[in-house]
């Protein structure tokens, strides 16, 4: 479905370098260059860095542009004298479709590139032309958004869907170097745009198609003392709220996904919920699937604890989790302990979930679900219960899940193989994805589970929203991934037009 045109763009050295340190001896790079070089290294177009032969190689831009050589881009000699387009950018000409990016008026220049069917940029206001073939926008983050109209108007197709994605700088990078958000159309003809919270949104959500985001990156407070269902008790940054402003007043727009379905994720009393329903899957011949024998808890006093997990039928080892389950910083420090006056001392954020502690040979699956695709993948987890008391000292042992978790060790992992007799009945953990993806209504999440010793069951112990899905190959993921957005889309406007 894409273009077979290839797209070139050329970024003058005007554009990139701070203009308030014009003519020093070491120019630097002004605010969002970094940014823009970083997202077009990823946007599977060719792009080549225009600069002038003189300009003194220590500077901070030639450093940058030299490391970013071998992800293809090309410096060029700035055009000069009779000749203002060199032999390449000609050859461009020709055979892609170009773009010509600057900060600096040359009408001679413009006019050069404009009958050789280049397009040009022009960004600062100061840098105004009166062409009108010129397009002219006033800061620098406006130049892929931009960029991506222009190309999509190139390529003159209505199968040509833009999604503008909003999300924090290190998930993006996560996603972007395995060529997640292309600026050349996907496979399947889809255009990825960052949402940029500097600029004002009203004018980036009117070029896009679709919102692809990832709402817990912009999570500043939850209040846990609120039933979590959203809005209440959420506090979002300034941009995520007027994301979420803007589909109150459009609610047909494609966003995936919306939040109140993402929400019930955001709580594990509610994950907990979800779950239990799924253990009608059991039956005979096949191994039992269900959700963690767990309690919620307002605080840690023992004797009335003590009263409570006899109730619900829990026993030591626990896993202590926050019911906050992300968004927040602390909504992974956790804890495991081992009886009763471990709790006196205990760390982890109220009100909290106490989960039963599976022994499961060390071996967790990662599920993720993408569209109608499911993937798995099988990652080395927490060692057996006696093993970590052994090495606990009596002291509850507290862990950040997503930074310092307990892993078994090499000898331990022998130890737990040679007695594994228990193995994934892929078929019954399916069918619970499928069952998932109806009742919570997402396009993209995973959950874990793992495999109890001795019963069998099969217990899922996490679930979240728009996970790195990291451990499924870039060359399954990816095609997964755009078309699962694109059918969102398409059930989205298939619902609107009915």
């Amino acid at each position: 479905m894409a273009t077979e045109r290839p797209v070139r763009l050329v970024l003058d050295a005007s554009l990139l370098l701070d203009p308030v340190g014009a003519g020093a001896p070491v120019p630097t790079l002004r605010p969002g260059a970094e940014a823009l070089l970083r997202r077009l290294r990823h946007s599977n177009l060719g792009v080549a860095i225009c600069h002038p032969e003189e300009m003194p190689t220590t500077s901070g831009f030639l450093e940058m542009a030299a490391d970013l050589n071998s992800f293809g881009y090309i410096s060029l000699p700035a055009p000069t004298g009779n000749h203002l387009l060199n032999e390449l950018m000609l050859e461009w000409s020709r055979t892609s479709s170009c773009f010509y990016a600057t900060s600096t008026v040359d009408e001679d220049l413009f006019s050069e590139l404009q009958s050789h069917n280049w397009k040009v940029i022009a960004v600062d206001n100061e840098c105004g032309t009166k062409d009108s073939g010129v397009v002219n926008i006033g800061k620098l983050q406006e130049l892929l958004i931009t960029l991506a109209t222009l190309i999509k108007k190139e390529i003159a197709s209505s199968s040509i869907l833009m999604v503008g994605y909003a999300m924090k700088p290190s998930r993006e990078e996560d996603f972007a170097k395995r060529g997640a958000f292309p600026l050349y159309p996907s496979q399947n003809g889809l255009i990825f745009v960052p949402l940029s919270f500097e600029l004002p949104l009203a004018s980036q959500l009117q070029e896009v198609d679709i919102i692809l985001h990832k709402m817990t990156d912009e999570i500043i407070s939850i209040d846990p003392n609120c039933s979590i269902s959203f809005p209440r008790g959420i506090s979002f940054s300034a941009g995520m709220s007027e994301v979420i402003r803007f589909m109150e007043e459009y609610p047909d727009f494609c966003i995936i996904d919306p939040f109140k379905n993402i929400s019930p994720l955001l709580d594990r009393l509610q994950i907990q919920e979800i779950l239990v329903r799924l253990q009608e899957l059991g039956s005979e011949g096949r191994p039992k699937l269900r959700a963690p024998h767990s309690l919620k808890v307002i605080n840690f006093s023992g004797s009335e604890l003590q009263k409570q997990l006899a109730e619900a039928n829990l026993s030591f080892p626990l896993i202590v989790k926050p019911q906050v389950a992300c968004g927040v910083a602390d909504a992974h420090n956790m804890a495991l302990v081992f009886q009763i006056e471990e709790f006196s001392n205990l760390s982890v954020p109220l009100p909290a979930i106490l989960q039963e502690y599976i022994d499961h040979g060390s071996k967790i699956y990662k599920f993720y679900v993408i569209g109608d695709k499911v993937f798995h993948a099988v990652k080395t987890s927490m060692p057996n219960a006696n093993l970590l008391k052994s090495s606990s000292g009596d002291e509850p042992l507290t862990f950040n899940s997503l930074k310092t978790l307990p892993v078994a060790t090499k000898e331990q992992l022998l130890l737990n193989r040679a007695q594994d007799n228990k193995s994934l009945n892929i078929g019954v953990v399916e069918e619970a994805a499928k069952l998932l993806k109806e009742s919570l209504g997402l396009t993209i999440f995973g959950f874990d589970v793992v495999v109890q010793e001795g019963s069998g069951d099969h217990v899922i112990v996490d679930l979240n929203y728009l996970p790195s899905f990291k451990e499924v190959p870039d060359s399954e993921a990816m095609p997964a991934f755009w078309d699962a957005i694109r059918q969102s889309y398409e059930s989205k406007k298939g619902k609107v037009q009915t």
